[in-house]
C-alpha cells in the first residue's frame, strides 16, 4: 500500500523596493496560502533605507530578508531564487496579492504539464475612483493588446505568464533572470525557456490580484519605463517580436503625422488618426462601464491615454538613445 507523495515545499520569492506601503498585503496574501507543503517567503530589499525591511521583520518575522544592493527586480529576483531553501520557486511582487490556492495550483501545473514555467493573469483591483478607472483600462483590449496574461482563455502554452513558478534547477540552466534589464524580465527569461525548448504554460484559473498605480501620472510613468525596456528586449531578441507590441508606438507616429498634417493646413487627413484614437478610447469606457456599472469608467480614457502614449514615449526614446540607465548599487 503506498500513501500519497507529500506536497512540495515551496519558496515564495519577492522583489521590492521602497514599497512599504503595498508590500504588507503581498506578504499577507503569500503567508496564507492552502498548500499542504512548506512555504518559504524571501524579500529581496532594493530599498533606499531601511524602514521598508524593518516593517518586514516588525510585522512578519518569519519571512526572510536579503539584501539587494543592486537594487534592479532581476537582481532581487536571483539573489532570492539563490537564497531559498526549496527547489520550487514561485515569484510574487509587492503590488500582487496571491488567491489562497496560487502556490498550489502552480505547483500541481508544474507536476501535470513538465512545463518549464507556469503561471496565470492579472486581475486589476482599484480601491478608489482612479485605480479603478485604471484597473478598467489595463483590463481592456485597448490597454492589454489582447496579452493572454492580462485576459483569460484556455489553458495552455503561452508566450508570457504574470508572475511565474518554476524549479529552481531550471532557472539555473536558463542563467536567470537578466540583471542587465530594468523590466521585461520576465518575458526575456520566458523567451529564453522556450528557444531551449521548454514550455511556458499559462493556466486561467491562477488569478492574481493586483494593486494599480495611484495616479494616471504615475501609471504614465510605468508604461514609460515598460516601453523603454520592451524596445531594448525585443532588440536581444527580435523574433520574440508580437504586433500588438506596435500598436502604442504606431500610434505616436500617427499623431505626430496628424500634427504635421495639421500644420501644413491638410486639416481632414490630420483629424483621421486622432479621431480613431477617440473612438477606441470612448469604445473601451463604455465597454467598461456597461460591465462594472461603475462611474470610474468616465476616467478611463485618459488612463489609456497614459498607457499608450507613456508606452509609446518610452519605446521610441529607447530606440533613439539606447538602454536606459539602471539603478545604482547601494
Amino acid at each position: 500500500m503506498t500513501g500519497t507523495a507529500p506536497a512540495a515545499p515551496v519558496t515564495v520569492v519577492i522583489p521590492a523596493r521602497d514599497e512599504a506601503a503595498t508590500l504588507p498585503g503581498a506578504l499577507a496574501s503569500a503567508a496564507a496560502q492552502d498548500h499542504a507543503g512548506p512555504v518559504e517567503i524571501v524579500v529581496a530589499d532594493g530599498s533606499e533605507g531601511p524602514d521598508m525591511a524593518a516593517m518586514v521583520r516588525r510585522e512578519f518575522p518569519g519571512v526572510r530578508v536579503v539584501a539587494n544592493p543592486d537594487r534592479g527586480i532581476s537582481a532581487g529576483l536571483n539573489r532570492a531564487v539563490a537564497a531559498a531553501s526549496h527547489d520550487v520557486i514561485v515569484r510574487c511582487d509587492a503590488r500582487s496579492v496571491l488567491a489562497p490556492n496560487h502556490v498550489r495550483r502552480c505547483v500541481e501545473a508544474l507536476e501535470r504539464t513538465g512545463a518549464a514555467c507556469v503561471g496565470g493573469v492579472q486581475r486589476p483591483e482599484g480601491d478608489c475612483a482612479v485605480t479603478r478607472a485604471i484597473a478598467m483600462a489595463m483590463s481592456s483590449t485597448a490597454g492589454s493588446g489582447g496579452a493572454r496574461w492580462r485576459g483569460s482563455g484556455p489553458a495552455g502554452p503561452a508566450d508570457t505568464v504574470h508572475l511565474g513558478a518554476w524549479r529552481r534547477r531550471t532557472l539555473k540552466a536558463a542563467g536567470g533572470f537578466d540583471e542587465t534589464l530594468g523590466r521585461a524580465e520576465d518575458c526575456e527569461l520566458a523567451w529564453r525557456l522556450r528557444a531551449r525548448g521548454g514550455t511556458v504554460w499559462l493556466d486561467p484559473g491562477i488569478v492574481v490580484g493586483y494593486r494599480p498605480r495611484g495616479t494616471l501620472g504615475a501609471l504614465a510613468a510605468q508604461h514609460f519605463a515598460n516601453g523603454r525596456w520592451k524596445a531594448v528586449m525585443l532588440r536581444r531578441h527580435p523574433p520574440s517580436l508580437r504586433l500588438r507590441q506596435l500598436a502604442a508606438p504606431a500610434l505616436l507616429l500617427g499623431l505626430g503625422a496628424s500634427a504635421a498634417l495639421a500644420a501644413a493646413g491638410a486639416c481632414v487627413p490630420a483629424v483621421l488618426v486622432p479621431a480613431a484614437w477617440a473612438a477606441v478610447l470612448a469604445g473601451a469606457a463604455a465597454a467598461g462601464g456597461v460591465r462594472r456599472r461603475d462611474p470610474a469608467a468616465l476616467i478611463v480614457p485618459a488612463a489609456l491615454a497614459a498607457i499608450h502614449l507613456g508606452w509609446g514615449a518610452g519605446f521610441w526614446l529607447s530606440c533613439v538613445t539606447g538602454p536606459p540607465t539602471l539603478p545604482k548599487a547601494a
